[in-house]
């Protein structure tokens, strides 16, 4: 009986397929099912030729996704059937890999940075290894991506690792596909890859290279000093968690009073010194994103309670790359955790370059410890949280960016700039949207520049040149204001034709909503009941919203129910100060400013007449939906927080006191809009009766659930949706989320909640786009 004829197949598949072993795990399978072919990147993928029989062509096919390796995120697979006789073939006897390929025009995703993986970190601490201590070891596997890559098709050449030149040792790493250093572009070792060495703050160098360099630091570290670290997308400023003077020292130069810092530690074993860690959490933490992780601090810890005050939780993270590993290794009289926080002053860009960390950060450290492989593209940690075994996003940024959400459709390539408040932005085409990493507040110059040059790199990278422009409709937004110079302009940094260029405004929670309903693959066919809390978004009567039910899809909503409006006395000053807002929901609940009230004790008399001047003549205030503000005032009311240092402070503070074992509920009045007086009068009653603050807390959280499912229900009753959609940054709490989900749920209700962009203005970029393209057509 005759052998079967040779077949032949071409296949496209899309992804995040490069820089994750792709080639040299489809030349090992065409190789081990004796396939002749070839494979090769290109801007839009991994194309791939094969010859062989039949059934082994099923085979080959079916096991490039079934086997993949463990980074690549395969989106598609196209096989096409092509002639055996057409495929240039560069091995007669066997498969190849060949070159790869740009084609103008053409794009891919590309992977995120990866933390070091378990072979490389076993390298790392083998004495025989070639590579051992050395903090940039490395593989297909994991290592640097995002923060290094300049242009796709990610090849050496088009990174920040182009210096460097590979010794004949990792160049036979590097061009044999059985290895799992094949074409890993950031290979290296210490005879021939980047070196670190620490300097002191003012510039003298402080211990020689590598491992000298990193013994020095630790000394440092364990002496109680702050030391800036040259990390993967930018400085950290790390010092002992345990010593407080220590902490104290690193929070009055960088100027961040109570704001929590996040913590990194060795291992697991470590964590759970300080922190209870639940399985979900240690999938997190273990997980090759390595985000920042919140967890409920052990009453029995030792980290310096300045690390995070009035906080019941720590944000902690493992280590991601091998020079943290050496940097943490446990030894005797090493702190079990370091203070590991973005370096910069707050609230601008995290530092990136030597010399750029070392005049911003040379009144904050008092030592550097400094490489020479340049970052490309600054990244801060993510911060995320579990909710009911799902992820819960803080800040998305390394780890996870630029990976795309795949959307619900095909859509118009779009540049949305996101919100003022944790920036990010998004550029979409076809069914991807790249949401930026965290830019950070849009409140000065600095990161504006930062924000212009990842627009610039991404529309690049992406092969990217948007026809809409979307944008929050605050007129006074930083990223609204370039969205406004971007179209009107005759020439920008983006090169675009702007003659073209559509903008189109969107309502802050709507966008927020629309992002939910993104991720969750929402077409938008049906409306959804979306209700966006959060504590400050511009409505289009004029008036701060905040606390709001919308019918809505993408292309529209309307706005169902809302929180009564209440004035805001003096605006920002009012948000940074929860006592005046706390005073302004007395004034309009009818309840008398009593000095034994701790929101009145807060303000002198003198500042009570300007404010009764201000809410009485309705002059310098800004009317106010808002359940932000509302979380504020019922925290200055119970005592927990009259002035805020960070964002959410007073509610975060609120939601760490709630007593769960009381099922006791403040009520409103449910009405269009939404009257929140009964529940003011009520938490007056038991401030004055010396109700705990924790009874008050828990008190607040059940009746702002019940009033939450009580709406939906009324909404339900007169559209007939039943399709909820959480979002906005009050659905970051997870004592509201706990209480308010099993009653929506037990009322048949499908919820969603965020498990892949921020419920904050992190991911509101997101949504911005959606309603963008659906308004413009897709």
């Amino acid at each position: 009986m005759s052998a079967p004829q040779p077949s032949a197949r071409y296949i496209h598949i899309t992804g995040v397929v490069q820089g994750v072993g792709f080639r040299p795990f489809v030349y090992n399978l065409a190789t081990d099912l004796d396939l002749v072919g070839w494979v090769l990147n290109s801007s839009s993928g991994v194309e791939i030729e094969a010859i062989g029989p039949p059934g082994v062509l099923e085979t080959f096919v079916e096991r490039l996704e079934s086997d993949a390796p463990p980074l690549a995120r395969i989106e598609s697979v196209a096989v096409k059937r092509i002639e055996a006789s057409g495929v240039e073939l560069p091995n007669p006897d066997g498969f190849a890999i060949r070159h790869s390929e740009a084609k103008p025009g053409d794009f891919q995703p590309i992977s995120p940075d990866i933390a070091i993986c378990d072979d490389c970190l076993r390298e790392l601490f083998d004495p025989d290894d070639r590579r051992y201590h050395y903090p940039f070891i490395n593989c297909t596997n994991c290592g640097p991506r995002f923060t290094i890559i300049k242009d796709i098709p990610y090849d050496r050449p088009k990174t920040t690792m182009a210096p460097f030149k590979m010794c004949p040792d990792c160049q036979a790493e590097y061009d044999d596909p059985t290895n799992r250093r094949f074409h890993a572009q950031p290979n290296a070792c210490p005879v021939c890859g980047p070196r670190v060495w620490l300097v002191s703050d003012a510039g003298a160098d402080l211990g020689g290279r590598e491992d000298e360099a990193i013994k020095r630091t630790r000394e440092l570290l364990k002496s109680g000093a702050v030391v800036a670290v040259k990390g993967l997308g930018g400085f950290h400023l790390a010092c002992d968690a345990t010593n407080p003077r220590a902490v104290d020292k690193l929070r009055e130069r960088k100027g961040r009073i109570d704001k929590p810092f996040a913590l990194m530690a060795f291992d697991l074993k470590m964590v759970q010194q300080f922190c209870h860690v639940g399985a979900d959490e240690q999938q997190l933490l273990t997980s090759r994103e390595r985000p920042i992780v919140l967890l409920r601090e052990r009453a029995d810890s030792l980290i310096a309670a300045s690390v995070a005050p009035g906080n019941e939780d720590l944000g902690v993270m493992l280590p991601y790359t091998p020079l943290h590993y050496l940097l943490l290794e446990p030894s005797d009289g090493f702190p079990p955790a370091l203070v590991m926080t973005s370096g910069n002053y707050s609230e601008e860009p995290i530092a990136t370059g030597n010399e750029e960390a070392r005049e911003r950060l040379g009144e904050l450290a008092d030592a550097f410890l400094l490489h020479d492989r340049k970052i490309h593209a600054r990244c801060d940690d993510s911060v995320t949280r579990v909710f009911e075994g799902k992820e819960l996003p803080v800040r998305r940024s390394r780890g996870y960016a630029p990976y795309p959400i795949h959307l619900p459709f095909a859509v118009d390539q779009v540049l949305a700039v996101g919100a003022e408040l944790k920036n990010t932005f998004c550029l979409t085409r076809d069914r991807y949207g790249f949401l930026s990493q965290h830019v950070g507040d849009m409140e000065n110059y600095e990161t504006l520049r930062f924000f212009e040059q990842m627009v610039e790199q991404l529309a690049r990278t992406f092969r990217i040149d948007p026809e809409i422009v979307a944008c929050d409709m605050h007129p006074g937004y930083l990223a609204s204001r370039y969205a406004q110079r971007l179209v009107s302009s005759s020439s920008n940094d983006l090169g675009l034709d702007t003659s073209n260029l559509r903008l189109i405004e969107t309502q802050h929670h709507h966008a927020q909503v629309a992002s939910c309903m993104a991720e969750h693959g929402l077409t938008g066919e049906r409306a959804v009941i979306g209700v966006a809390f959060d504590g400050t978004g511009y409505g289009t009567d004029g008036a701060i919203w905040g606390g709001e039910f919308l019918v809505m899809d993408y292309a529209s909503f309307r706005r169902a129910a809302h929180l009564k409006y209440v004035p805001l006395p003096g605006g920002d000053a009012a948000i940074r100060r929860p006592y005046r807002t706390a005073l302004a929901h007395l004034w309009a609940a009818g309840v008398d400013w009593d000095e034994a009230l701790p929101s009145v004790a807060a303000a002198s008399p003198e500042e009570r007449t300007i404010l009764v001047q201000q809410l009485e003549r309705r002059v310098n205030t800004v009317q106010t939906s808002s359940s932000g503000r509302l979380f504020d005032a019922v925290s200055s009311l119970a005592g927990v927080r009259q002035e805020i240092n960070y964002e959410a402070q007073a509610a975060i503070e609120l939601e760490t006191l709630v007593n769960e074992d009381v099922n006791e509920v403040y009520e409103f009045v449910l009405e269009k809009a939404i009257d929140s007086a009964p529940l003011i009068r009520a938490v007056v009653s038991d401030v004055k009766s010396g109700v705990p603050s924790g009874v008050i807390a828990a008190k607040f959280h059940n009746g702002m659930a019940a009033m939450i499912h009580d709406v939906c229900v009324h909404v339900r009753e007169e559209s007939d949706l039943n399709e909820v959609v959480l979002s906005g940054g009050v659905f970051q709490n997870v004592a509201l989320l706990e209480r308010v989900l099993p009653l929506l749920q037990t009322s048949g209700f499908a919820v969603y909640t965020h498990h892949l962009v921020p419920p904050n203005d992190g991911g509101l970029s997101l949504g911005q786009a959606m309603i963008a393209a659906v308004k413009a057509g897709r």
